[in-house]
């Protein structure tokens, strides 16, 4: 029985790809902050698919969560055959009026955790010859991000880092995938403080589209995926102009969500 983690598996995307696999009859663990919610999910995918699932609530922006989670993971003597690093936040505003602690906090979970994870599970995988990582990137990991400055950079480590894991482990049996959304109707917007986008905001694809898009690319052995056509072809642009053109057209855009009518305080 295939045995798969996910992280940042509370709510939103984390959720859908809990879904995906668990359609196929995976044993799942979840990995998230909030307890109740965990359990509440878990309650929910054993009622609708009568999987195994595990619980692990563990902060894994805290240095010692990527720990302890490798400890429960053996003392009840689970074997991770793919790892879904989903977990990750962003702040919105001006980096030298952000919380400078918040957005360390940032780079502990959307960068250190993840490479933690993947550095410590990766090992066994290659032992059995068989296994798998999807990392959750972004189209941010494409352009520069004004007003939102390291959450793009973190994405474009993810992006990049997932992108040479592929080349390193393609002989190997192992697969890495990265599904690099658009904008997605989930609780990201609101806890990042990113008010109205208007159009885009109408635009936004749903949570189980993207999830199954990025679960798709990862059964079909595919490097990266990026759900929606308009959502690819920004891609392609960020990379084809220069980034002294592109970061004044995404500022405009960031600049957009800071004075949205629903705009959060900073």
């Amino acid at each position: 029985m295939e045995t798969v983690l996910i992280t940042g598996a509370s709510s939103g995307i984390g959720v859908a790809l809990a879904d995906c696999f668990a359609a196929d009859g995976a044993r799942l663990v979840l990995v998230a902050r909030r307890n109740e919610r965990l359990q509440v999910v878990a309650d929910d995918l054993r009622r609708k698919f009568g999987v195994e699932v595990h619980v692990c609530a563990v902060d894994l922006a805290d240095p010692a969560g990527v720990r302890e989670l490798c400890q429960a993971l053996e003392q009840r003597h689970l074997n991770v055959d793919v790892l879904v690093n989903n977990a990750g936040f962003g702040i919105l505003g001006p980096f030298q009026e952000s919380d400078r602690q918040l957005q360390l906090k940032m780079v502990a979970l959307n960068v250190a955790a993840l490479t933690d994870l993947t550095h410590r599970l990766l090992p066994p995988m290659l032992a059995r010859r068989r296994g798998g990582i999807l990392n959750v990137s972004s189209v941010a990991a494409y352009p520069p991000g004004p007003w939102m400055a390291v959450y793009y950079a973190t994405k474009a480590y993810v992006q990049s880092f997932s992108d040479a894991l592929w080349y390193e482990l393609k002989a190997t049996g192992i697969q890495v995938t990265t599904l690099s959304p658009g904008p997605v109707k989930t609780e990201f917007a609101s806890r990042s403080g990113v008010g109205s986008l208007g159009l885009l905001d109408r635009n936004a694809m749903s949570a189980p589209r993207v999830a199954q898009a990025g679960y798709r690319a990862y059964r079909a052995g595919r490097r990266t995926t990026t759900p929606g056509w308009g959502n690819w072809a920004g891609t392609i642009l960020s990379r084809c102009l220069p980034r002294a053109l592109i970061a004044p057209l995404v500022g405009r855009i960031q600049m957009r969500k800071r004075t949205g009518p629903n705009r959060k305080p900073d």
